[in-house]
């Protein structure tokens, strides 16, 4: 089977992609996430796969897991693992509308990672319509919560990859027709700062002002970025009413390093920052975090079948690297499996209201991901 003769139809994909892009999915709101798990769910159905849904927990939508009919159906196989979540609140759709401009395709999450998840069932499908039988089963495992950090599926994400020889990731390629072999380690971190209320048009001496003490630690925390690990806060929220000081604020920072022990040594100085200065208490509690992933010889040896693919696709020359911004593949990664990540599609602007995908892309990698889904054993 040459993967370059399956006759993918751009237009064809870009139609149904538009539906699942349309479709707002934002982490925090489960019913939107759920509803558009429902049309995977819907597409896989149609293509014959068992569906199982999983309940979602600590707020959060649910899973659904498709196994694909196969000769050694529940043995271990090929797991590809994907986030139907995105950073895109409900209405973006308004502001980011779907559109095709010459070679690129723009809407939310088109490219984080919808089309990397949509490319990657166009594959599967592709491989049925020719009868063609994969040496391995293939499971397909979406879930809702990557976006912030997998607090509520890094269970399931890890007792799936454990039962599977391969896991292939769909998040957006690299430059230079790239692809990920390695990740970052990663931990979030919540912040509170409790001041003392008080008129602040009456009394103003007599308040600790909660926000201001926030944004001196803000300063601090951005101050002990280095080479060997960054820190940022992204997110504030502080205060009630204006003629009042503030007697709460809270916020969110992230830490990132190429090593576990430098994300370890990170960790360790932000929780030290917890205290009491000017009459304000500092508290700083660990989030989630996601191990360093860092390339197995297994993982490049699958990275060196992929290229192989690549190159009979008559593609320019597949690359691969360890990248930040992290993905479930850190934890598959970090398990030992054989993990190549970064297999979706290329485009830029990912979180913006300016992200596309280079159209072309869907069915070049879809191709790639055919290839892999018909050789791995």
């Amino acid at each position: 089977m040459n993967p370059a003769e399956l006759p993918f139809d751009l237009e064809d994909m870009l139609k149904g992609l538009r539906v699942w892009v349309e479709c707002e999915s934002p982490t925090w709101d489960a019913n939107a996430v759920n509803s558009m798990l429902d049309l995977a769910a819907r597409d896989m159905q149609i293509m014959g796969a068992t569906i199982e849904r999983i309940a979602g927990r600590q707020g959060f939508g649910g899973c659904i897991r498709a196994r694909f009919p196969h000769p050694k159906f529940g043995e271990p196989g090929i797991l590809i693992a994907g986030h139907m979540d995105t950073v895109h609140p409900i209405g973006t759709i308004e502001k980011l509308k779907w559109r095709r401009d010459g070679e690129r395709c723009y809407g939310p999450a088109i490219c984080d990672m919808k089309g990397g998840n949509y490319l990657s069932l166009e594959a599967i499908r592709q491989l049925m319509r020719i009868s063609y039988t994969t040496p391995l089963p293939i499971t397909v495992l979406f879930t809702p919560d990557e976006e912030v950090g997998t607090p509520s599926t890094r269970d399931i994400i890890e007792a799936e990859a454990a039962r599977n020889k391969y896991v292939l990731v769909p998040e957006p390629g690299s430059a230079n027709n790239g692809v990920t072999s390695g990740r970052y380690a990663i931990a979030r971190f919540n912040l509170e700062t409790i001041g003392r209320p008080s008129h602040s048009g009456a009394t103003l001496s007599n308040g600790r002002s909660a926000i201001r003490e926030m944004a001196k630690k803000i300063v601090q925390i951005d101050e002990m970025t280095g080479p060997d690990c960054t820190f940022s806060v992204g997110i504030v929220h502080g205060g009630q009413w204006v003629n009042c000081v503030a007697s709460s604020c809270t916020g969110e920072a992230l830490s990132m390093a190429k090593r576990q022990e430098d994300l370890d040594k990170g960790v360790e100085r932000m929780l030290a920052l917890s205290g009491t200065e000017n009459d304000v208490q500092f508290k700083v509690t660990r989030g989630v975090t996601r191990p360093v992933w860092e390339p197995s010889a297994a993982t490049m040896a699958l990275f060196e079948k992929a290229k192989a693919i690549n190159a009979g696709l008559g593609l320019p020359e597949l690359t691969h690297g360890s990248k930040g911004g992290g993905s479930d593949g850190n934890f598959t990664g970090a398990m030992g499996i054989p993990t190549l990540d970064g297999l979706g599609v290329h485009g830029a602007d990912m979180h913006t209201l300016n992200e596309y995908i280079i159209a072309q892309s869907l069915v070049d990698r879809g191709r790639l991901m055919a290839g892999l889904l018909a050789t791995l054993d």
